[in-house]
């Protein structure tokens, strides 16, 4: 929204400058986005006389003149047709920058000759679109008057409208608020009743009353059309608008002056005697929408949901109600007999066509943040003098159909609520000055005689709803300013921790995870319903209605598919051994408990070549990894069964294995990640994951004090022993580890494998495993007798886990 200070001092007396009004509309929350002062721009130039001119020596289309300026004679070249001796005109002197070329100006020769300035055309100072040659001023004016002085040029503010507020769509409902705000006076005027000489020969048919519930309008016959008077073309161009004709700058003065649309039509143009206020049509024959031709040249397809005029009974559609007019029955300067509309259209039907045929005109604009409905008649008759004035005519009476929407309700309201809510101490007479210059009508007595007064807000604030609304007008208009500098109490800290056992578990993986050297990834918590598929998920249950990207249309059902994604890219760009961890949700079902919280790892293992091969298995770093993260989160990793063969299809079924406290209870999956599925993600291998399921973790036991514990620091040395297991190759040597482990716990501290032996002196199918059994004694020192016995448990154990010992 645009407006000039002169313009706002049509409905406003004050002495303020355009900076001042700026920073009190500021203060009083309206947005100013700029401040744009021609006058500044335009300082630099002065008028000067061309003394003599003769042409240039090496160019026929250049004249050499000599110029009376502020500044004293100058030579100037100039290239205009209309350069000749006696002609007022416009100078800029050197170190001038000129609007309209977009440079500075320097002292150069131009072909030889050096020019010390610049006459310059209305276009290059951008005080019109173009220009033929040099400004041509008259000859009376002496010479070093500014030129921003005889142009009129002013400051125009521009600031945004909030969508609450479209009564500051218009000047006058920002001269309110700034008068409220005590930065000048407001002046009322009065809009005259226009008598109608005839009843109006045009009718007006509401048959979508819940898109247009209200609809004036008038005929003015006998009219004059033409370009409009200097001033109404100045105030225009001033903020952008493009002047067209006297009765198209009349409806256009009017939406920017009181926030009012109105459209006229040309009555020659009309087909038959009758409006029809409607919904768009869609042809029985083809289904196809009925289109219309508008304003702007283009052609709109005018569906059920969108408002239309017609005329012809109804038939024919000759503009988009609310939004703009159509092509048919505009007014040119052939026109003699108008038909001048005044409408409240509904702001929701208004901006919903706005936004499927991406029109937005200024009546658009604000019909679609809501006009003031009280202003249909006001509106019309303002219009009509305007008219009168200048395009004489002769009116007709107001034809006007329908109901206006009810007025916003009346409320009650204690102006003590002003303090309590912002802490300012205003007297109620303040209170009620700034909210009756805001419009509010103040009466005495609540609505219930609980609340010392009743307020009703105007017409045009509809946003106001209840007292905490008040509270804010009152705020901003006495100024944000004076709200008191009060700290707020100091509350006191929560006693104990803030995190839960859960999520002190997450911070605890996270923490691991990168001190492993693992790098965390934050991605979208959906995938592509094909990805989802391929790792047990893609439901339509949880596929997206509304999704940010096509291939990303459903809830993941694993973090797996964003980290194989994340690595390919990696790689794409040259970082190919990527090591990548997430902690978030995955999403078995639509139902609360199928979120669970996971915390996923994916090694892409690709070392450097080298002359002693790659070195161990990244596999069993990724089981290394994998049992570490399990030990710092607090799971029961002595507990742990290892069980390979059953892993979701995701996993090489050759490499991968999964642990459980149980078939039912699977905590981790874990391995090489299936060729078939990364060529499905585009992504090379090999790779290899792990994905832990914390909701499948079970929680430690809590302890009884905060205080640690006395620490177990034996005094008496440990001592081991080697064993030799003969094992089927296909049991799990972690299952023989753990079963010696829980022969003794008393006294084995811990049980390491070693070596595995395949070979000569093994029978086929077995393997031999190597452990040793590290013993700890606590109370004293282990006799031979007790050793014994100790190892005739290990071997006891390791029978009943499937192993004997070699000999």
């Amino acid at each position: 929204m645009k407006f000039t200070l002169s313009w706002l001092k049509d409905h406003l007396e004050t002495e303020a400058d355009v900076h001042q009004i700026a920073e009190a509309m500021t203060m009083a929350g309206l947005e100013v986005e700029a401040v744009h002062d021609p006058v500044a721009v335009l300082a630099p130039f002065t008028v000067a006389k061309i003394l003599s001119t003769a042409r240039h020596p090496d160019a026929d289309r250049l004249q050499v003149c000599q110029v009376e300026t502020v500044d004293g004679l100058k030579e100037i070249v100039c290239g205009a047709p209309n350069a000749r001796p006696g002609l007022t005109t416009i100078y800029a002197p050197i170190g001038a920058y000129v609007p309209g070329l977009g440079v500075t100006l320097v002292e150069k020769p131009v072909r030889g000759v050096v020019s010390h300035g610049m006459l310059c055309s209305a276009s290059e100072l951008e005080l019109a679109d173009e220009s033929d040659g040099i400004q041509e001023l008259p000859p009376e004016i002496p010479v070093g008057t500014p030129v921003a002085g005889l142009f009129g040029a002013e400051p125009v503010i521009d600031f945004e409208v909030t969508p609450n507020r479209p009564d500051w769509l218009g000047v006058a409902g920002i001269a309110r608020d700034l008068a409220a705000a005590s930065v000048g006076t407001l002046k009322h005027f009065d809009i005259a009743v226009v008598r109608g000489a005839f009843p109006s020969p045009i009718s007006v048919r509401l048959d979508a009353p819940e898109m247009c519930p209200v609809f004036a309008g008038r005929v003015i016959r006998g009219v004059k059309n033409g370009p409009s008077p200097a001033w109404l073309q100045k105030r225009l161009t001033a903020i952008g608008l493009r002047p067209i004709n006297r009765l198209v700058d009349v409806t256009n003065l009017i939406a920017y002056d009181r926030a009012r649309p109105l459209h006229v039509y040309d009555m020659a143009k009309l087909s038959g005697t009758e409006i029809v206020v409607r919904g768009g049509l869609t042809s029985a024959e083809t289904g196809e929408p009925e289109h219309l031709i508008a304003l702007d040249g283009k052609t709109y397809a005018a569906a059920p949901s969108d408002c239309v005029i017609a005329d012809a009974g109804g038939e024919r559609p000759i503009g988009l109600g609310g939004v703009m007019g159509g092509e048919s029955t505009g007014c040119d300067e052939a026109t003699t007999d108008v038909f001048l509309e005044s409408a409240w259209f509904e702001p929701i039907v208004i901006a919903q066509t706005g936004r499927t045929l991406g029109i937005h005109s200024d009546a658009q604009y604000r019909f679609a943040r809501g006009v003031d409905p009280v202003s249909v008649t006001p509106g019309l008759e303002l219009a009509t003098r305007l008219i009168l004035d200048l395009c004489g005519g002769e009116p007709s009476e107001i034809v006007f159909v329908g109901e206006p929407p009810a007025s916003p309700a009346p409320f009650a309201f204690d102006p003590a609520y002003v303090k309590r809510l912002t802490g300012m101490e205003l007297s109620d007479d303040r209170i009620g000055t700034i909210l009756g210059q805001l419009g509010f009508l103040v009466t005495a007595g609540g609505a219930d005689q609980a609340e010392p007064w009743t307020v009703t807000p105007p017409s045009w604030r509809r946003d106001v709803e209840g007292r905490a609304d008040l509270v804010e007008e009152v705020a901003r208009i006495e100024g944000f300013a004076a709200l008191p500098n009060t700290p707020l109490p100091e509350v006191a800290r929560a006693p104990g921790g803030v995190l839960s056992p859960r999520q002190a578990r997450v911070r605890i993986a996270r923490r691991a995870l990168a001190s492993l050297g693992y790098a965390e990834a934050v991605t979208w918590s959906f995938t592509k319903q094909s990805t989802a598929v391929l790792f047990g998920g893609g439901d339509d249950r949880l596929v997206l209605e509304n999704p940010i990207a096509a291939d990303l249309d459903c809830m993941r059902p694993s973090i797996l598919p964003n980290l194989v994604q994340a690595a390919a890219r990696n790689a794409a760009r040259g970082h190919a051994d990527a090591a990548l961890f997430e902690v978030g949700p995955v999403y078995l079902n639509d139902q609360p408990n199928g979120q669970r919280t996971a915390i996923s790892g994916l090694i892409a293992p690709h070392p450097d070549r080298h002359w002693g091969g790659t070195g161990e298995d990244a596999l069993f770093d990724l089981k290394a990894d994998l049992f570490a993260l399990l030990e710092e989160i607090g799971a029961p990793v002595a507990s742990l069964q290892l069980a390979q063969g059953s892993n979701q299809s995701w996993w090489h079924p050759g490499r991968s294995a999964r642990l459980q406290l149980g078939p039912k209870n699977v905590i981790v999956e874990f391995g090489e990640l299936h060729p078939r599925v990364l060529k499905a993600l585009d992504a090379d291998g090999p790779m290899l994951a792990f994905e832990v399921i914390l909701d499948a973790v079970p929680e430690p036991r809590g302890k009884g004090g905060k205080a640690r514990g006395a620490a177990d620091l034996p005094n008496l040395m440990p001592l081991s022993r080697d064993f030799a297991f003969l094992l089927d190759e296909a049991k799990a040597v972690g299952d023989l580890t753990r079963a010696v482990a829980g022969a003794d716990k008393a006294l084995i501290a811990e049980v390491r494998v070693f070596d595995v032996y395949r070979g000569q002196g093994v029978p086929e199918g077995q393997k031999s495993v190597a452990i040793e059994v590290e013993i700890q004694p606590r109370a004293a020192t282990l006799t031979e007798a007790e050793i014994e016995a100790l190892t005739a448990k290990v071997v006891a154990a390791a029978a009943k886990a499937g192993a004997v010992l070699r000999t």
